[in-house]
This record gives structure tokens, C-alpha cells and sequence, in this order.
């Protein structure tokens, strides 16, 4: 039976109005948003491996419910989140990270090796009986990606967060390690309205950069149109390519599938964007 979609729990979720974290200047540290189906996965993971190709350190963050960031690095699905094996459940309480485990030795244990030195790191996925059997996975990862800035020495790397769909998350707490957050957004006005709520709240609540891209755009038009629907300027466009879905099909990563492709070229373009980014600000 295919996975159902399935509301994320709601334990310990992180206040609006929570102080911010400091995050450090200068570091590549990004959140990946926007509607469902606009391709966020696929940019994600693809930007995962760009860096790391560029000598960045990379940690991508599946934070979705449902699959896709795995597909899109290269990398099998585990069948359990490797993170299970660093909750703990008291007597009294939910779940949690368990006591004296820290954002890197998270990273360098519960995380999956992908192609080009890439570590990921899972929340969980969906199932028939929802997200029940690895809440342990759900709440670690939560106390995890909430003390990212405590870890020193991970503000060399590159973080590259795959979102769930919409804006609810980011309000959550599910990543406000995110500095950059690059907005996913096809040419429909479904897409225009969960892209400026996501920009909204990554400014305001979250103090953060936000990048907008277009995509599944066919033509300049398509762009000009995103623009249109969002009442800003779009920095970088990913087109409509039959590569990805080919690659999706074979559940298989683009870049390895079709390396010259117009996305991974698009996907190296929004990298020299976020690289400069990270110089400005440093």
C-alpha cells in the first residue's frame, strides 16, 4: 500500500515568537520551501551535490514526510531513520534526543553517506499508520536541527534543508537553522500564494534571506509571469525538463542521470547565487 500523508506531530513545536538562534554569518545554511510538487526535492538535492562538489562539507536535512530528498541525492531510502537509535523515551514524556548527543555527533552517526561525500539526515517517513512508529525519530530530529548553531563545527559546512509543503513548518521550529531560504515557485497562483506566505514568515518571525526561484517555467514568459504572481523579482528559473522526469521515473538522481541537463545547469547557476550570498554576508 503507497504511503498517505500524514500530519507531522506536534510535540514541543517551536513559538513564532521564539528568540532567534545566532545563526553565523557567512555560512551556506538553507531551507529548501514552497507549495507541494513545485520540485523542491529535486533542487535540493541536486544543490546538495553541487556544493559538495565545490569542496563544501554538505548536510542535507529531509525534514518531508513523504519521499523524495533521498531519490534526488543518489541514495537508497533506509528503511528506518537512522536517527531512532539516538532517542530515547523516559517514563513520564515524549520521546526526545537522548542526553549527551549534540547536532555533530548526530551527523557523524545517524546520518546516511550519499554520493559526493553528502550526509543525510531524516526525520522519518509516512507510512500506512502514519509517522506513529518513529516519532522517536520525529522528536531527535526536532531536538537536533534546534541546537545546529551550538555545534562549531558545523559552520563550515553546507546545510540544505528540504521542507515540507507550505509554511506551516518553517513557523514550527522544523528549520530555523536556515539563513537562506530559497522559495520554490511554479507558474500557477496556488503556488504564487504559498511562496509569498513561506517569504513572509522566513523575513519576519525568522530574520532570514529569501531567494526565489521559478520553476517548471518553459519560457521567459512563464518567468515574467511568476514574477507577476508574486509581486517580486525572481532570481533564478529551473526549467521544464524531461530529464527530471525521466530520472524521477527510474528513481535516480538527475545529476547522475543527466549531468548536462538544463536543470543542473539552472541548479549550478542558484549555487553561484547562495555562494555569493554567504561571501557578502561574512
Amino acid at each position: 500500500m503507497s504511503p498517505v500523508a500524514t500530519p507531522v506531530p506536534k510535540p514541543a513545536l517551536w513559538p513564532i515568537d521564539m528568540p532567534l538562534q545566532p545563526r553565523p554569518r557567512g555560512a551556506l545554511w538553507i531551507g529548501v520551501a514552497g507549495k507541494g510538487g513545485a520540485g523542491k526535492s529535486v533542487l535540493a538535492g541536486t544543490l546538495a551535490r553541487v556544493l559538495a562538489r565545490r569542496g563544501h562539507h554538505v548536510l542535507a536535512i529531509d525534514s518531508d514526510p513523504m519521499p523524495g530528498l533521498a531519490h534526488s541525492l543518489g541514495v537508497e531510502e533506509p528503511e528506518m531513520p537512522l536517527l531512532m537509535d539516538a532517542a530515547e523515551k523516559p517514563a513520564k514524556g515524549p520521546w526526545r534526543l537522548k542526553s549527551g548527543i549534540g547536532p555533530m555527533t548526530v551527523v557523524r552517526r545517524y546520518t546516511t553517506p550519499a554520493p559526493d561525500g553528502v550526509r543525510m539526515l531524516q526525520l522519518g517517513k509516512a507510512g500506512t499508520d502514519g509517522l506513529n512508529p518513529v516519532n522517536g525519530s520525529v522528536n531527535a530530529f526536532l531536538g537536533t536541527v534546534r541546537r545546529m548553531h551550538e555545534a562549531q563545527s558545523l559552520r563550515d559546512w553546507a546545510i540544505v534543508g528540504d521542507l515540507p509543503a507550505g509554511p506551516r513548518h518553517l513557523a514550527a521550529g522544523f528549520s530555523p537553522y536556515a539563513r537562506i531560504y530559497v522559495v520554490v515557485v511554479e507558474p500557477t497562483s496556488q503556488s504564487a500564494m504559498s511562496g509569498r506566505r513561506v517569504a513572509k514568515i522566513a523575513r519576519g518571525p525568522l530574520g532570514a534571506d529569501v531567494i526565489f526561484v521559478a520553476s517548471k517555467v518553459a519560457d521567459a514568459q512563464q518567468r515574467r509571469r511568476v514574477e507577476r504572481l508574486l509581486g517580486e523579482r525572481v532570481e533564478c528559473e529551473i526549467p521544464d525538463d524531461q530529464a527530471v522526469r525521466d530520472a524521477e521515473r527510474r528513481r535516480v538522481a538527475v545529476i547522475d542521470a543527466a549531468p548536462q541537463s538544463a536543470v543542473v545547469d539552472a541548479v549550478q547557476g542558484l549555487a553561484d547565487i547562495i555562494e555569493q550570498r554567504g561571501v557578502q554576508s561574512s
